[in-house]
């Protein structure tokens, strides 16, 4: 197999998108769909007596129109296309997905002369809420059964009996808004099944402001570099190995998990359980993102904690607004509004918010997210100025 162009095909996304707007994380997280997506249900990790596949179900969260999450998205779109990579259409049915997966066949041969085949699709949604409908639970539960890339699965029609499908594998990438989010899932969907198979990267507001996001001839050279080194990625195949060095801080790190979830909240029970999945499909990713080799190593690990728990830090405001409380969605609002100033009054909160709350309300909210540690409150000029920690 060819040579590396690209040191890190990862690191080198991010370069090549640095004159745009988004955010970095949100680079990076598309850049690792885009790795997954070709790598698809041919690579894999056995793992004692389960297999992990390198699929990821990947969600940029960010108030609408603060962040750019679908400019963030659009240059890995443009790369897997040139490739002729199998992805889902942004709006579609659930017969019609199902379709798509089960005409999305491969295959490839182990190294003992065996063929194996698999159906591996990528769906890319620039706007998740579309893609999924309002509170559409069928298809939830049958992206939920994806994931986990069963063997066979299984369609029942109405009218034309049973379709099955071989070699399951379904990686995903979204975006959408935390008020989508309440919309299009239910509160008993949130924290469990598909939601706990999701990564969320939240982000307030924009990296930076670009005025002119043009393409410099530096810029084109390397985007060439990176479609050529994401061709050879997608000529790997069999089974991921894991290296000693990998082991040697992945031991005390799982058996620490458990009473040490990354924050407290109950809503993502279900992901603190998957945590060391997600990991394990990271680390996959990292690897073939600056390697052919196939070997996850302690590097591949610590890369791979270091994006998930910046990607946990904030991973809480993907979901606010999302609970019982009355005033819930006013409060998750409220705090996307501080996270984006980053200071204000009292008097210009209310400005803001005053079709939603009155002076009572706001005040109750002030007192909650004080006690919570998210902002501070002091007194200047006679007015409360309120400025935002970056605690959730």
């Amino acid at each position: 197999m060819s040579s590396r162009e690209l040191h890190d095909w990862i690191t080198s996304f991010v370069k090549f998108t640095d004159n745009s707007e988004p955010p970095i994380s949100f680079r990076q997280w598309t850049a690792v769909s885009c790795v997954a997506a070709v790598l698809q249900r041919k690579c894999f990790l056995p793992w004692g007596s389960l297999t992990f596949y390198p699929n990821m179900y990947i969600i940029l969260v960010a108030p609408s129109g603060k962040a750019r999450k679908g400019t963030a998205m659009g240059p890995g779109f443009d790369l897997l296309s040139d490739l002729d990579v199998q992805m889902a259409a942004e709006a579609i049915t659930r017969e019609a997905l199902i379709r798509e997966l089960s005409k999305s066949g491969g295959s490839f041969v182990t190294d003992d002369g065996t063929p194996v085949n698999h159906c591996s699709l990528t769906i890319f949604s620039k706007e998740l809420t579309v893609f999924l409908g309002y509170q559409n639970h069928q298809l939830m539960s049958d992206l939920t059964d994806w994931f986990d890339c069963h063997s066979h699965w299984t369609y029942r029609t109405k009218t034309q009996g049973d379709d099955k499908i071989t070699g399951v594998w379904v990686n995903l990438i979204g975006a959408t808004t935390p008020q989508l989010i309440q919309s299009a899932m239910s509160l008993e969907a949130i924290g469990g099944g598909l939601t706990s198979r999701m990564i969320f990267v939240y982000e307030h507001r924009r990296g930076k402001t670009v005025a002119l996001p043009m393409l410099t001839k530096d810029d084109l050279v390397l985007r060439e570099k990176l479609l050529r080194d994401l061709e050879r990625i997608s000529l790997l195949q069999g089974p991921f190995t894991v290296d000693e060095s990998f082991i040697g801080p992945w031991v005390p790190w799982y058996e620490s998990q458990e009473d040490n979830p990354p924050f407290n909240d109950n809503r993502f029970a279900g992901y603190f359980e998957r945590r060391a999945m997600h990991l394990l499909k990271l680390s996959m990713i990292l690897s073939a993102s600056r390697s052919d080799e196939m070997v996850i190593r302690d590097r591949d690990f610590a890369e791979a904690l270091k994006l998930l728990e910046a990607a946990e830090l904030k991973m809480p405001f993907a979901f606010s607004g999302v609970g019982k409380g009355a005033n819930s969605d006013t409060m998750s609002q409220v705090m996307a509004e501080l996270a984006i100033c980053r200071e204000t009054t009292f008097k210009d909160l209310l400005l803001k918010f005053y079709y939603d709350v009155d002076k009572f309300t706001l005040t109750k909210i002030v007192e909650t997210l004080t006690a919570m540690g998210t902002i501070t409150v002091a007194h200047k000029n006679g007015q409360q100025v309120i400025r935002f920690t970056g605690k959730t």
